[in-house]
């Protein structure tokens, strides 16, 4: 398919440039986030409350999962690459609506958390190689008796502000006439709690989101994913466009980590393993769509 078409082409082109640079090359002088790194000592990871299991709070409100880990991966290779062992993380928590204006506005310098690369949002910042990749459903509760999009016709639909569902969600509304009525909510946790209340008859967004909060509720099977995909969404981390040669060490970072298979190690962690605040375990196996994107790595997608 087309992702994978372009990703092939792009993998020589990327390797070629990884391939000239050497671990601890003395990087440009003057670059805006590098510049802001050393004079501060301290690079800003901005995170999510309720994205599990990419990024969301453990029991101890501290920010945790799979893409904020991987963060941490990249921010070691910046202190090898800068020379600066004593690099420190300072997190700031985003929502979907505040993260791509935190990136754009240098408050921070690395958006970890499950954002989708897309053609509209390239206009503003740039994105790194993807590290998921994730399509639209909705969740729904297991005795509404709603199985496919059609069973929508008439009835409450929320998302979550911000997000690439919710075009598609008008879009498909238009299109096979459902008239439905559309919510949007802050945050995905407040997006699930109105189905949960009633308030919703289903909440579409990334199914592995969606399969987060059903791990995580008192009673998994009183919910259930369901829809055919609407979309391919790859994730991955947000990162300025105006720094060219910060983006070359994180996307130098994230080949190195994919390549030694430390991103297989940090996905099985996340999705086949018991993860914080309850021990819930998705048990998502890695897709063969995200398989192959992790033998060539490439920050290059379809739209």
């Amino acid at each position: 398919m087309p992702f994978f078409t372009r990703a092939l082409q792009a993998a020589a082109l990327l390797f070629a440039s990884l391939s000239s640079a050497v671990p601890g090359t003395a990087v440009a002088s003057s670059t805006p986030v590098l510049d802001r790194i050393r004079d501060t000592g301290t690079v800003r990871v901005a995170y999510r409350e309720s994205s599990v299991p990419f990024s969301f709070y453990d029991a101890d409100k501290k920010p945790v999962g799979y893409a904020v880990d991987l963060c941490l991966r990249v921010v070691d290779k910046l202190r090898t690459d800068l020379k600066r062992p004593d690099l420190k993380v300072q997190y700031v928590m985003v929502t979907p609506s505040t993260r791509m204006p935190a990136i754009i506005e240098g408050k921070a310098d690395l958006e970890c958390g499950s954002t989708t690369n897309n053609r509209e949002r390239r206009e503003k910042v740039a994105f790194t190689i993807p590290h998921y990749i994730a399509g639209i459903r909705m969740i729904v509760k297991t005795s509404s008796g709603i199985r496919r999009w059609d069973d929508l016709r008439g009835k409450t639909v929320v998302t979550t502000k911000g997000t690439t569902s919710v075009a598609e969600l008008r879009k498909m509304n238009d299109v096979r006439v459902l008239n439905m009525k559309f919510l949007e909510a802050k945050d995905h946790a407040e997006s699930f709690a109105m189905v949960e209340t009633g308030k919703a008859d289903a909440f579409a967004m990334d199914d592995v989101l969606l399969f987060g909060f059903r791990a995580n509720t008192k009673t998994p099977s009183d919910y259930t994913v369901v829809g055919d995909m609407l979309t391919v969404e790859p994730y991955a981390i947000m990162l300025s466009k105006d720094d060219a040669e910060f983006k070359r060490l994180v996307d130098r970072a994230m080949t190195n980590i994919i390549l030694d298979y430390d991103a297989d190690k940090l996905y099985k962690k996340w999705f086949q393993q018991p993860i914080p605040p309850h021990s819930a375990k998705l048990d998502i196996p890695m897709s063969f769509l995200l398989r192959d994107s992790f033998k060539y790595p490439s920050d290059k997608v379809a739209d």
